[in-house]
């Protein structure tokens, strides 16, 4: 398996971290400057995804996806290797998101799964450490802030 992750110990409980990591993601799904705006999320395996990001200099990016697993208050993943109606996309990874009950907090894991070494390093590369990380570091600040 080609995986590259980050993870965090949040001083949240396991729900309130899901509810800031399902329902605020524009929050944290980007580092910023860059914004996000969750235009679909279909909250069960075989539904739809849409998330634009939108840079600080008016530079979009669409992401549209498929939710692959929908495990309410655990984890959720998505896919760019299927979009719209059942279409095949040139894959580029499989991200699972995660959380889970650890001593008084949450373990908060996000995992970008590829199909090869290749893709794998490609997004290593294009700074999948730093970029995952920050938005973990989002998450973490925002679920403990809240």
């Amino acid at each position: 398996m080609y995986e590259l992750s980050v993870t965090r110990l949040i001083d949240a409980a396991p729900a309130k971290v899901w509810d800031m990591l399902t329902n605020r993601m524009g929050e944290w799904w980007c580092p910023k400057p860059w914004r996000a705006e969750v235009e679909r999320l279909d909250r069960a395996p075989g539904g739809q995804s849409l998330i634009v990001m939108h840079g600080p200099d008016g530079e979009v990016n669409r992401h549209p996806g498929f939710i692959a697993a929908w495990d309410e208050g655990r984890r959720f993943a998505m896919t760019d290797a299927i979009t719209g109606d059942l279409e095949p996309s040139g894959p580029f990874m499989l991200g699972i998101w995660e959380v889970q009950a650890e001593g008084t907090g949450t373990r908060y894991t996000a995992r970008a799964r590829h199909w090869t070494p290749e893709s794998m390093a490609h997004h290593k590369e294009m700074g999948f450490e730093q970029g995952w990380g920050v938005c973990a570091d989002q998450l973490q600040a925002l679920c403990e802030a809240a």
